[in-house]
């Protein structure tokens, strides 16, 4: 127990390192900041001699994902119907914060209707709506949008560090996805998305081409040459091929695609060399381009570099089986070192996404942590299982979605943390043995002891009587071992799962579980000016937060709309979905992939 503690130090150090880096970057030494500078594109130090090309050849016949759904009822659509208009009435009541107290700026302080700046100060909620404005019918206020981004400098920010990542997910993503549900009608926001694409291009220009992911963008500004860092995150580095891929696609410029396809090289050739074969670790050494690390996860920090495999493969045809080889070494340590049963009352035959390592015995050890990021894995699972051919999977994506959807209706609001402990009862995929996932509670008791550790317990008193005494100090709930960061923060990645698993299976209890879930955060955060997360949610009723970020315009309220839309529109066939939920068109088969432009795709 001593060696598994030790190893769970692993999440403290990647944090401790992450934050010296971000505070290395944020505060360099270089010159007083300079509040009027302005980047300019100056000559690469590092010009690419060659560039990576889009693959040659036509786009492949990839397997369906979109259930045939059949006919529903009157009563059904009513159903549907209504509760949709109810999505749209929470959007429209958050819009108007936005556009009422924050117009223009990232997001709206949903509480004291003032307002903040953390992505640059370019309107971060207003990019990143556009696509959720067009679904829901808002054309008007999607034109008037548009207009508004012609006056973003892409050339200063707010802020003194650009994070690459969320910059390419939330604005980048943003206006590509704009202009394809748009049919291009609208030639400023391609425009505007190459213009931000070569300011983001500048973090590229560096000894191996490798991109730096916090950008202190005032040291281009003056002239600094740029490096890698050694402790770069993996979804920062590993998340941006969907986007860069998309914009090549549009323009036909092969360097946007070289970018991307350089990190792509990276993680397919250092795949098998990590120190947990299949898993790449949290942190990448970027500056070498290694893996050293011994901290593996699908949740913060490294999610959404999985979810990218089989969406890139996607975007590009089916014709670069690196994505497939890549998902299929992951999915398959994933299954073995990550997943997990938790032992619950009622014996639901659910899984968990948790962390992994190597002990000092060089073994690898499963932490049982539950992380909201990590509910998006349902839906990657899923997709892949059809894409994929891998279609035992589903009944994996199925049980990631009943834990994620559990942990939700096991709190007293309803909705579930940020992050958390559990007891476990069997870890991978595969089938438990004997009785070993029957719920009593000694086994909770016992369970709860040893997460603590045996120092924890009381001299004298057995494992149960150790772990009755902490459950009674630290107020646990059935199940959880350990409370972590109880927060709700409007996150989407577990009504994107239900989404996509409803597409995917046409199962029509996936309307009811979601309604389950939009009837708890309604309740808990909606605010006179906008939504707000919570800060607990194993109280009722909970605190309210003074922050709305802009996924919940742009991923949250999206996936619940969709839930609700006739289930043919915006279908899983014709779009790839970025990490923002943002919208952009797959190729049909038998398309040629050098250049692909916008072409008017029926919503059903």
């Amino acid at each position: 127990m001593l060696l598994i503690r030790r190893l769970w130090l692993l999440p403290s150090i990647v944090i401790f390192l992450t934050l010296y880096y971000l505070y290395r970057y944020t505060f360099p030494s270089v010159q007083p900041i300079d509040r009027d500078a302005r980047l300019e594109i100056r000559p690469e130090r590092y010009p690419v001699r060659s560039y990576a090309q889009l693959p040659t050849g036509t786009a492949q016949q990839l397997p369906k994902l979109q259930h045939d759904f059949t006919p529903e009822t009157k009563e059904q659509m009513a159903e549907r119907v209504k509760r949709q208009a109810a999505i749209k009435e929470a959007f429209l009541h958050s819009w108007k914060g936005y556009k009422d107290f924050a117009w223009k700026q990232d997001e709206i302080a949903p509480l004291s209707a003032a307002y903040r700046n953390p992505f640059g100060g370019w309107g971060a909620s207003l990019v990143d709506t556009m696509d959720t404005l067009w679904m829901m019918g808002l054309k008007e206020e999607f034109a008037e949008c548009v207009e508004a981004i012609k006056d973003i400098d892409f050339t200063t920010n707010t802020e003194d560090v650009v994070n690459v990542f969320e910059t390419t997910i939330r604005y980048l993503g943003g206006l590509l996805s704009a202009y394809d549900v748009s049919d291009g009608q609208y030639p400023a926001l391609l425009s505007k998305t190459i213009e931000l694409a070569n300011i983001l291009y500048i973090t590229f220009d560096t000894p191996n081409r490798l991109p730096v992911t916090r950008w202190h963008w005032r040291q281009s500004v003056a002239g600094m040459p740029l490096h890698p860092s050694k402790t770069t995150l993996l979804a920062e580095i590993g998340s941006m091929s969907v986007e860069f891929t998309r914009l090549a696609q549009l323009t036909g410029d092969a360097k946007w695609f070289d970018a991307v396809d350089r990190i792509t090289d990276l993680l397919y050739k250092g795949q098998d060399e990590t120190k947990v074969p299949g898993l790449w670790p949290t942190l990448v050494d970027a500056e070498k381009g290694q893996f050293p690390y011994n901290h593996f996860t699908l949740g913060g920090m490294a999610d959404s570099t999985a979810e990218y495999l089989p969406k890139q493969y996607m975007l590009l045809g089916g014709l670069d089986d690196r994505y497939k080889v890549m998902y299929h070494k992951l999915i398959t340590a994933a299954q073995k070192y990550l997943f997990y049963r938790p032992l619950v009352p009622g014996n639901r035959n659910i899984l968990l996404s948790g962390n992994a390592g190597l002990d000092e015995q060089g073994e690898v050890t499963t932490e049982l942590q539950g992380q909201h990021l990590t509910c998006f894995a349902s839906g990657m699972v899923g997709i892949a299982s059809k894409i994929f051919n891998r279609p035992g999977e589903m009944r994996v994506a199925k049980q990631l979605m009943d834990g994620c959807v559990w942990a939700y209706n096991s709190t007293p609001t309803g909705l579930m943390p940020e992050t958390f402990h559990v007891a476990s009862c069997h870890v991978g995929t595969d089938v438990p043995s004997g009785d070993a996932c029957d719920w009593t509670e000694l086994k909770w008791l016992e369970a709860v002891a040893r997460q603590h550790g045996t120092h924890a317990g009381i001299p004298g008193k057995s494992l149960a009587e150790s772990g009755k005494a902490l459950i009674d100090q630290y107020a646990l709930l059935p199940a959880y071992t350990m409370w972590g960061d109880n927060r709700y923060i409007l996150r989407p990645e577990a009504i994107e799962s239900v989404f996509i698993m409803y597409r995917l299976t046409g199962e029509r209890s996936h309307l009811d579980t979601a309604w389950t879930m939009w009837d708890s955060i309604s309740k808990a955060c909606r605010t006179p000016i906008a939504y707000g997360g919570v800060s607990d949610v194993r109280v009722r009723p909970p605190a309210q937060s003074d922050r709305m970020e802009s996924f919940w315009l742009a991923e949250t309220l999206k996936y619940f709309y969709l839930v609700y839309a006739e289930p043919t529109e915006w279908s899983l066939d014709h779009w790839v979905l970025n990490t923002e939920a943002h919208f952009l068109q797959r190729p049909r088969a038998g398309e040629i992939l050098s250049r692909l432009p916008v072409r008017r795709v029926p919503r059903r």
